[in-house]
């Protein structure tokens, strides 16, 4: 899959995300996009999934219409190792996500 990973994240965690094709909104040129505008740019470039720790999304945007699905990190910090323990709830999601799905509150072993 192709997931991009939010601008709230350390874009580094997709390395750790094998077998999927990684991008930080960054290098995807979505820098500063609003979250709706953010969600309809990266359907349109092929990106099958955004991960975000932002735990608001599902709530502030109309996702009904939209065929990429988001999964949403809940996490203490945005930091890099606190979310590495995550990775693993990460793939599972990623294992049985479909198009337009959200999978909130995505939380590792240590919650």
């Amino acid at each position: 899959m192709r997931i991009l990973i939010d601008e709230c994240m350390p874009w580094k965690i997709g390395k750790r995300i094998i077998g999927h094709e990684c991008e930080g909104v960054v290098k995807a040129g979505f820098a500063g996009e609003g979250n709706g505008v953010l969600l309809r740019l990266a359907e349109e470039a092929g990106y099958d999934v955004l991960l975000t720790v932002d735990q608001g999304i599902p709530y502030q945007q109309s996702l009904k219409d939209l065929r990429i699905a988001v999964i949403v990190i809940r996490a203490t910090s945005n930091k890099i190792e606190v979310l590495e323990p995550h990775i693993p709830a990460v793939l599972n999601a990623l294992a049985s996500i479909h198009a337009g799905e959200v999978i909130y509150g995505v939380t590792g072993v240590n919650g």
